[in-house]
C-alpha cells in the first residue's frame, strides 16, 4: 500500500489529487491548516486528516511526528499548499508581499520536504512532487502562442520559477529520491477566478507524478501535454 501526504488538500487540486490517490488505492494523509475543514475533506474522500501550516516550523514538524507515529513511513509526498498573493500595480507590492508569497509556495516546500524526508527515506521508492506552475517558466511566460504569457504575477510568477528550480536542484541531490513539479496548468480555482480547464484535468500531472515507478522520472518539470520548457 503506497502512503501518500499531501499539503494543502482540502480544496481544489490538492482535494482533487488526494481524491483521485485514495481511488487508486493509496493510503491518502490529507493535510491541511485549517482543522475543521481538513476534517471534512477527509472523511469525505476516506483520508486521514493531518493538520499542517507550511508557514510554520512547530506545526511541521508536528505533522511529521503525527504520521511518524500512525504510519511510520510515507512513500510520495505531494507539496501543493500555496497562494496567489497580492495582484494588482506592481508599484504597489512590498516586500513584506513577497516575503508572505515565497514563506508559503517556497519556503513551505523546503520545510515540509526538511521534516518529511526521513518517512519517505523508509520507502522502498520515495517520491517527492512540487506542485509548480507554467507561470513560472521563462519559455511559456515569453510565448505568444501560451495563456501564460497574457498574464503578469510579479510574485507568484517569481516563486513558482524558484519552486522549479528548487525541484531540480533536490532531485541532483536527493539521488534516492524521485524529485519532479507538475504544472497543473490554467485550472478553473479561486487563483484564476474561475478560468481554465477543470479540476480533475489540473490534478492529471500531479496524480501522474505521484503514480510514477522506481523507473520514473526525476528532476522533471510536466504539464498535462509532457515535459515543458523551462
Amino acid at each position: 500500500m503506497t502512503t501518500t501526504f499531501i499539503t494543502g488538500a482540502n480544496k481544489s487540486l490538492g482535494h482533487e489529487t488526494a481524491r483521485r490517490l485514495v481511488e487508486a488505492g493509496h493510503t491518502v494523509l490529507l493535510g491541511a491548516r485549517d482543522r475543521e475543514r481538513g476534517l471534512a475533506a477527509a472523511a469525505s474522500l476516506g483520508a486521514r486528516f493531518v493538520q499542517i501550516d507550511v508557514t510554520d516550523d512547530a506545526s511541521v514538524r508536528a505533522a511529521a511526528a503525527d504520521v511518524a507515529a500512525h504510519e511510520g513511513a510515507i512513500d510520495v509526498l505531494v507539496n501543493n499548499a500555496g497562494v496567489l498573493g497580492r495582484v494588482g500595480p506592481v508599484e504597489e507590492y512590498t516586500a513584506a508581499d513577497m516575503s508572505a508569497v515565497l514563506d508559503v509556495n517556497v519556503v513551505g516546500i523546503v520545510r515540509v520536504t526538511h521534516a518529511f524526508l526521513p518517512l519517505l527515506r523508509r520507502s522502498p521508492h520515495p517520491v517527492i512532487v512540487n506542485v509548480s506552475s507554467g507561470m513560472g517558466s521563462f519559455g511559456m511566460t515569453q510565448d505568444p502562442a501560451r495563456v501564460e504569457s497574457q498574464y503578469a504575477l510579479p510574485l507568484y510568477s517569481a516563486s513558482k520559477a524558484a519552486v522549479t528550480m528548487l525541484t531540480t536542484q533536490y532531485a541532483k541531490e536527493l539521488k534516492d529520491v524521485k524529485v519532479n513539479a507538475a504544472d497543473p496548468g490554467q485550472t478553473a480555482t479561486d487563483f484564476t477566478g474561475g478560468l481554465g480547464h477543470s479540476v480533475a484535468d489540473g490534478a492529471d500531472p500531479v496524480v501522474a507524478l505521484a503514480t510514477i515507478g522506481p523507473d520514473g522520472p526525476t528532476g522533471r518539470f510536466i504539464g498535462r501535454s509532457g515535459s515543458l520548457p523551462w
